[in-house]
């Protein structure tokens, strides 16, 4: 048994439409941001307070290509990976960044391949089809998209 654990699992939503760059030998990185309400009720005042936290979400290769493809600002998705902090320096400081780099995902709801001009059967057929969980280590695959 591991004597230590790094696991993040997040439910939320885009802030912002999946960028992805592309490298040489066809691997590529997709990154966007995900944010997640904690919401409560003040005992003093009653008054509904809700935080939100936002996440950086890094994917890789077969998984980012898919988030490039349904995924679009508002939609909501699960995410399950690892924390990972990585340094830089900007004008002479050292910075910080936390991510999560994911490995698992489901979309929960996506707004992006449902045309508008599609018949009901094929917005179904499209709608349902982001609602594969997909995993970093999928090789080959039997997905109808």
């Amino acid at each position: 048994m591991a004597n230590s654990l790094n696991k993040a699992m997040l439910i939320g939503h885009l802030g912002d439409d999946v960028k992805i760059h592309y490298f040489d030998k066809g691997n590529c990185l997709a990154r966007f941001p995900i944010a997640t309400n904690e919401t409560f009720v003040n005992k003093q005042s009653g008054e509904r307070i809700t935080n939100t936290e936002w996440h950086n979400v890094v994917v890789r290769n077969k998984l980012a290509e898919l988030c490039e493809k349904y995924l679009s600002k508002g939609d909501r998705v699960y995410v399950e990976g690892r924390i990972k902090t990585r340094s830089y320096e900007q004008d002479g400081q050292k910075k910080y960044s936390t991510e999560i780099h994911a490995n698992e995902m489901t979309f929960l709801t996506t707004k992006k391949d449902l045309s508008v001009g599609a018949s009901p059967a094929q917005q179904t057929h499209q709608g349902q089809a982001p609602q594969h969980s997909s995993t970093a280590n999928d090789e080959e695959d039997d997905l109808p998209f």
